[in-house]
Parts: structure tokens; sequence; C-alpha cells
């Protein structure tokens, strides 16, 4: 797929999502593939970014505003922002009530969690 085109003045809402092993890891990949669908954010790639491609970085530091989900508080998504110096927006899964290792995921916590997040990303 490559670096999004963010080259027009529209504002350009990225999300980035951790996919990691745990079940955390999994809600916020299916959180952000929700956000995308229902057009409320850009899906990119987290991994891209944090192997420091020079694409993916410049669309993180052009887009209006940077999305990251991390599953949970080791919070790998933040680091790899933090490395690299772009502004971003910082949820965790397990503060929506989600335990890592222990709640199942499933459609409504999918779907529970994106609506909390449209609200909190669109503010």
């Amino acid at each position: 797929m490559g670096a999004c085109s963010c080259g027009s003045n529209d504002d350009v809402t990225l999300v980035y999502s951790c996919s990691g092993a745990a079940n955390t890891g999994l809600l916020a990949d299916q959180v952000m593939r929700t956000l995308n669908t229902q057009k409320v954010a850009r899906s990119t790639c987290l991994a891209a970014v944090g192997a420091n491609l020079s694409g993916f970085i410049q669309s993180g530091m052009s887009a209006s505003k940077n999305v990251v989900l991390d599953g949970c508080k080791v919070s790998c998504g933040k680091k790899i922002f933090e490395k690299y110096g772009i502004p971003y927006q910082h949820f965790m899964m397990t503060d929506f009530g989600v335990e890592k290792g222990k709640t199942e995921i499933n459609p409504q916590v999918i779907e529970k969690v994106a609506t909390e997040l449209t609200t909190r990303i669109q503010k």
C-alpha cells in the first residue's frame, strides 16, 4: 500500500495500532480497522513508522492528527511516536475496561471502543 498521499489541504487523521499478541493488541487492530471503515480516520502502518521508513514518517508529520492505539501500558506505539518526534493522540485499550489476557474480544467490545474513540478523536 505505501505511504498515504497527504498532499491536499484537507484534514487528514491517521490511525495506527498495536497488533500485539495479547487480546488487547487484537482489539487495537480491530478498532483501527473499524475507524478506517467508518471513515473516522485513515489507517496506516505503525511498523513502518517504527522501521523509520521516510514516507510513513513524512505522512505522520503532515497529518492533521495522528491517533495511536496501544493495547496495554507497555505503549509500544507511543514510544515509536516519541522516538521520531511525531505529534500524536494516544489511547490504550486497557483504559476502556478491557483486561489484558482476560476480556474476550467480540464485535460488541470492538464497536463499544470504536464508538467511544470516535467521540474522543473528533473533539
